[in-house]
C-alpha cells in the first residue's frame, strides 16, 4: 500500500519558467530534471542491479581492454549480444547495421535520406515528437496517420491506403500508448509490408522501445529483419540501447537499411560520425549480456512495480489509466475531467514540483487531442517513485486545482 504520509511542497516560487511556453516536450524534460519529483523523461534513472553493480565496479578493467581491440571487434561483439538479446537472427547475420551514439542521431540520418530525395513521409500520431521535430528541422513534408488504423488488424491494409506520402514513419511499440503492430504475431505486420511493397512506399521503423516486449508476458519478438528482408520493401529500421539499461545515458543506437539504399544511407552516416566509442560498446555488452542472463529482470521488476504503484495510487481520481498492449517504461493516463487540460494539471502539478509531460506535444498533428492525456515515466527508483505517486494523488483528490 502506498502512504499518504508525504508532505506537498510548497508552491514553487516566483520565477519559475512558464512551462506552458516550452516549445516542445524536450523543454519539459529538462525542466524537469530541476524538479523534485521528474516522472517526464523515459530516460532510466533506476539504480543498478546486484550484477549491474559488479559492472560498474569492472569499469577500469572494461577502459583498459576498449584500448586493446578494435573498433570493429567491439562493434561486432556489440550487434552480437544486441541481437541475440533481441532475437533477431538475421539482422545479425546481415552485419550492415549502423551504430551511432543516440536514436535522434540515427532519425536525423534517416531525415537527411528523405530531405535529399524531396521525399514526404506520414508519421503515427501520438508520438514523442522530437521526430516530427527532426522532420521538420530537415525540410521534409510532413503527414500523419492515427494509431488507431493500426489497431484492427484485418483492416490495417486498407486503412493505410489512405497514405498518401511517399513513406510511413512507425514506432513499434508506440511511445505513449504501448501500442505494438506484433500483438498478435505476424499477421499486421505483413499487411504493412504488403502495403509498402505494392506502393513502393519507403517504410521507417523505429524500434527504440522494443526490449519491453521481451519483458512482457505471452509476447515475444519475431524475427523482424527477416520479414522486413523477404517483402522486397525498401526500408530502414532503428534501435536503441537508451530506453532499457541505467547507463548514465552513455548508450548506442542503430539503422539497418534494405540493400537498395544501404549505400545512400552509409553515405549520409559517414558524414555525420566516425563511430561510437568502443568503450562505451564495451561495456553495454555487459548489460546486454546481463539481461540475457536474467530474463530482462533487473529492467522488468522495476518497471513493474513502479506501473502497479501508479494504478494504485491514481485509481479513483480524475486520471484513468490506458491499457497499453505492451508495458513500456512509461504509462499513458487519460483525465477524465471534461473542464480540465493536460496543459491545466502539468500546471498545477508543478506547482508541487511533480513534473508529468502532457498529452498535448504527443497529438503534434492535432493538440486538442492530447489534452486529455499525460504520461508519466517510470523507470525510476521505486521507493522514490512510490513518494511521487503518493504527492501526485494528494494534488489529485482537489482535481488537479
Amino acid at each position: 500500500m502506498i502512504s499518504d504520509d508525504v508532505t506537498i511542497l510548497d508552491p514553487v516560487e516566483a520565477g519559475t519558467p512558464d512551462v506552458s511556453k516550452f516549445v516542445d516536450l524536450t523543454q519539459h524534460e529538462i525542466q524537469a530534471l530541476k524538479t523534485k519529483y521528474n516522472l517526464a523523461d523515459a530516460h532510466t534513472h533506476q539504480r543498478q542491479s546486484a550484477s549491474q553493480d559488479a559492472i560498474v565496479a569492472s569499469l577500469p578493467d572494461l577502459w583498459h581492454e576498449s584500448e586493446d581491440n578494435l573498433q570493429s571487434d567491439a562493434e561486432r561483439r556489440f550487434l552480437d549480444a544486441f541481437f541475440r538479446l533481441h532475437k533477431q537472427p538475421t539482422a545479425a547475420a546481415m552485419q550492415k547495421t549502423l551504430l551511432s551514439y543516440s536514436a535522434s542521431v540515427s532519425t536525423m540520418v534517416a531525415a537527411m535520406y528523405l530531405q535529399q530525395r524531396n521525399m514526404s513521409v506520414s508519421l503515427v500520431t501520438p508520438c514523442f515528437d522530437n521526430l516530427v521535430d527532426l522532420l521538420r528541422h530537415m525540410g521534409v513534408e510532413l503527414g500523419s496517420f492515427p494509431e488507431e488504423w493500426l489497431h484492427d488488424l484485418d483492416s490495417v491494409y486498407d486503412r493505410m491506403s489512405g497514405v498518401t506520402t511517399d513513406a510511413i514513419y512507425l514506432v513499434d511499440p508506440n511511445n505513449p500508448t504501448g501500442f505494438t503492430l506484433l500483438k498478435d504475431g505476424r499477421s499486421g505486420f505483413a499487411e504493412l509490408l504488403r502495403l509498402c511493397k505494392d506502393t513502393g512506399k519507403l517504410l521507417i521503423m523505429d524500434f527504440c522501445f522494443a526490449s519491453f516486449v521481451l519483458c512482457a508476458q505471452g509476447m515475444d519478438r519475431i524475427d523482424i529483419y527477416r520479414m522486413l528482408e523477404e517483402s522486397g520493401v525498401t526500408y530502414m529500421a532503428i534501435e536503441d540501447t537508451g530506453k532499457t539499461w541505467p547507463v548514465q545515458d552513455a548508450k548506442c543506437a542503430m539503422i539497418t537499411a534494405s540493400e537498395d539504399i544501404r549505400e545512400d544511407v552509409y553515405n549520409i552516416h559517414t558524414a555525420v560520425l566516425l563511430n561510437v566509442s568502443p568503450f562505451v560498446l564495451n561495456f553495454l555488452v555487459r548489460y546486454v549480456e546481463d539481461s540475457i542472463d536474467d530474463g530482462f529482470a533487473s529492467v522488468r521488476d522495476v518497471i513493474t512495480e513502479n506501473r502497479a504503484a501508479a494504478r494504485e495510487a491514481l485509481a479513483g481520481t480524475i486520471l484513468e489509466y490506458v491499457e497499453p498492449v505492451v508495458d513500456t517504461s512509461v504509462a499513458w493516463f487519460r483525465i477524465t475531467q471534461p473542464d480540465l487540460t493536460a496543459s491545466q494539471l502539468q500546471s498545477q502539478l508543478f506547482d508541487h514540483e511533480i513534473y508529468v509531460l502532457p498529452g498535448t506535444y504527443f497529438y503534434w498533428d492535432d493538440k486538442e487531442k492530447g489534452e486529455r492525456y499525460i504520461r508519466i515515466a517510470l523507470a525510476r527508483r521505486p521507493e522514490e517513485f512510490a513518494d511521487a505517486m503518493t504527492a501526485m494523488r494528494k494534488v489529485l483528490r482537489n482535481d488537479g486545482r
